[in-house]
């Protein structure tokens, strides 16, 4: 491939990843994570792959080489889970994850020895931690984000579990994958090499479906059967970790088990919690003032720091404090209610549900209308054309309301897609 520009292969591959909904902010740190996790001729030829899902026989006619050439290129950048691989109808086809979920994550989910993994944690860190750009990019810009809270079913009574869906139930996440991998948590690992991690478990994070499998064929990932990985669930909620899952109902590809003190969904929670940066579950938890001892229980394992302490205004006992719930930080989370001795947290329903797109194409095409990023996903020119990516587009924009057809017809100023969506409402 000729190049014709003075940029390194490292901006182009930034560059790239900035066309998908969920991006990545330059940063200098940024280029020195990439230089961790690719070559630069990797990263060149990163740079011109597609967003959607592409075959060998693509990327060789994008990097203008033999496909034997490329399909050894692909496998070897899947073997070190930057890229995911799943055979379908008997061809292995590819996809580029983004930074976060994907091979951010992927890079600390194994003890390796080919990364140095401690300077990786020092640069991810300091991108993701200390620099904000990248969480507010990724957790609070839009209306629509990557995860979502799934509520501790342990904390339901019998009342509440008649409102839960099955895709609100990390459990059924579990029994219905076709797959299951189990790594090690990116970011408890990742506070390890900084000596900031806490005690809970490590070798708990979950993947499902196709990233599973991908990921436990380059043994980045260890399989487990349902059972093992109820098992799991039942050990995070043990140790109070939160939930927190890929927001979609269909199709979930991860579910982490964070606590407050290392996981970056929390983090951003307490930093951005006005802008909502996370999908809450559809409980609160409510708490019987009366009942209350002020323990402060209930605050140590709020994750987001949604519980506090403050005075009780009892006459009687003026030194008396009780549990105050913040309920515009709160993610529903129903960590609370099992550590109360007093029994006085319940889970009440949210006074209106909170939607969740149906499947990963829904919510990525939800994010790139809200980030004006929808025409990377339609006129993807780093690729063939594929009159069936196209068609899976606009499904989803048809099924939108209104106001979001609206967006995506200005976003791409087309005028079929403007006489689509009105014929679509006739």
């Amino acid at each position: 491939m000729a190049h014709h520009s003075l940029r390194s292969g490292y901006d182009r591959l930034v560059s790239r990843l900035n066309r998908f909904p969920q991006g990545a902010p330059p940063a200098q740190v940024l280029n020195q994570i990439l230089k961790l996790l690719f070559s630069e001729r990797e990263a060149e030829l990163v740079a011109w792959l597609p967003i959607k899902p592409f075959t060998a026989r693509t990327a060789a006619r994008a990097w203008k080489m033999r496909e034997a050439e490329a399909r050894t290129v692909l496998d070897a950048l899947a073997s070190r889970a930057v890229l995911l691989d799943a055979e379908q109808n008997g061809r292995m086809v590819y996809t580029l994850p983004p930074p976060m979920a994907g091979f951010f994550e992927f890079s600390m989910m194994r003890l390796r020895g080919d990364v140095d993994q401690k300077l990786l944690s020092q640069l991810l860190y300091q991108y993701l931690n200390v620099e904000e750009e990248f969480i507010k990019a990724l957790f609070a810009s839009g209306e629509t984000h990557l995860g979502r809270v799934l509520v501790n079913e342990t904390a339901l009574t019998a009342e509440n579990c008649l409102q839960v869906l099955d895709y609100e139930r990390a459990s059924e996440v579990i029994r219905s994958a076709s797959h299951i991998g189990i790594g090690l948590c990116y970011c408890r690992h990742k506070m390890g090499h900084l000596d900031r991690a806490c005690s809970a478990p490590l070798d708990i994070c979950m993947t499902f479906n196709f990233t599973a499998a991908s990921l436990i064929r380059h043994g980045f990932a260890r399989r487990v059967d349902a059972g093992e990985g109820l098992d799991l669930l039942a050990q995070a909620q043990d140790h109070h970790l939160a939930q927190f899952g890929e927001n979609v109902r269909r199709q979930v590809n991860f579910i982490c088990h964070c606590c407050g003190c290392c996981c970056e969904a929390m983090i951003a929670q307490r930093r951005f919690g006005l802008l909502h940066p996370i999908h809450t579950s559809n409980f609160l938890p409510r708490i019987d003032e009366v009942a209350c001892n002020g323990c402060g229980q209930c605050v140590a394992v709020c994750p987001v720091a949604a519980m506090g302490l403050v005075t009780a205004s009892d006459p009687r006992r003026p030194g008396r404090r009780i549990a105050r719930l913040d309920r515009e930080q709160c993610l529903g989370c129903g960590v609370c209610p099992r550590v109360c001795p007093q029994k006085c947290i319940t889970l009440e329903s949210r006074s209106s549900r909170v939607l969740t797109p149906v499947n990963s194409a829904h919510r990525v095409v939800m994010m790139a209308i809200e980030r004006g990023t929808l025409a990377n996903l339609i006129f993807d020119n780093r690729a063939l054309f594929s009159h069936r990516a196209m068609a899976a587009v606009l499904g989803v924009i048809l099924k939108l309301p209104p106001f979001k057809q609206a967006l995506a017809s200005r976003q791409l100023k087309s005028r079929y897609l403007e006489a689509l969506i009105t014929r679509m409402k006739v």
